[in-house]
């Protein structure tokens, strides 16, 4: 944890980002639909990396990144959060933390995200669950960027058992989360294109495979594309 804070200290960031690009990495970002258990398919697959190369580097990151950036900016959380689900500050909520002492604008908010998100992509061994990970590491070139998706009511139903939802709650749940996801990722993103698809290395269907199904072939494209890349450009053998 200690380590993980070490992002929100402006000169480690720095010298972060004075790496040269070609030392960027590795990262793999994990996109998804509603209900599809990524926090579980990237716990498993940070074990499964570390005990694969024998190290002890990677570690996988998702809602720790609100917290650490609400005391970045010295805000509360529920600041941080709501800019991740996209609701906006009333007129009267900005007038009210402008005369308070405690107004963040969602632009300050957005830097701050991009900086740190990407400096953690940019040191490498960092598997990123959503947070616009995708857009934002999007110019690290050892990048796998895998996103899973499942049947609409495979995955509210998952949702009914997980957060103990009735039928019609855990449907506009799903359709919610769904839509701030998607517009997340757009939002770090200079163009704002319609489909997304694109971005990604590679979609699974989660309701087709088990958790650790999902994590073995993550781990399996990993070393096709990023570990392949990496002996290649440098012409010899590198734990990725």
């Amino acid at each position: 944890m200690e380590k993980f804070f070490d992002y929100f200290d402006g000169r480690y960031r720095e010298s972060i980002f004075k790496k040269t690009p070609v030392d960027d990495g590795p990262v793999i970002t994990i996109s998804r639909l509603t209900g599809c258990d990524a926090r579980q398919v990237a716990a498993i697959l940070v074990d499964d990396l570390n005990h694969k190369f024998g190290i002890n580097k990677w570690k996988w990151v998702d809602k720790d990144i609100i917290y650490a950036i609400a005391k970045e900016l010295n805000t509360d959380t529920q600041r941080v959060e709501n800019f991740y689900k996209g609701i906006e500050l009333s007129n009267l909520s900005e007038m009210i933390m402008a005369f308070s002492g405690g107004f963040v604008s969602d632009l300050r908010v957005k830097k701050a995200i991009k900086d740190v998100v990407f400096s953690m992509c940019k040191e490498g061994f960092i598997v990123l669950v959503g947070r616009g990970g995708v857009s934002i590491a999007n110019e690290i070139t050892d990048a796998l960027h895998i996103r899973l998706v499942a049947p609409f009511y495979w995955r509210v139903e998952n949702v009914m058992k997980k957060k103990e939802m009735n039928l019609e709650t855990a449907e506009e749940y799903v359709i919610d989360t769904d839509e701030k996801r998607f517009n997340l990722i757009r939002t770090f993103m200079d163009k704002k294109p319609l489909n997304i698809d694109y971005l990604f290395d590679a979609t699974v269907n989660r309701s087709s495979f088990s958790i650790q199904e999902i994590s073995d072939v993550i781990l399996s494209m990993y070393e096709k594309k990023v570990c392949r890349q990496i002996a290649e450009r440098k012409k010899t053998h590198r734990i990725c």
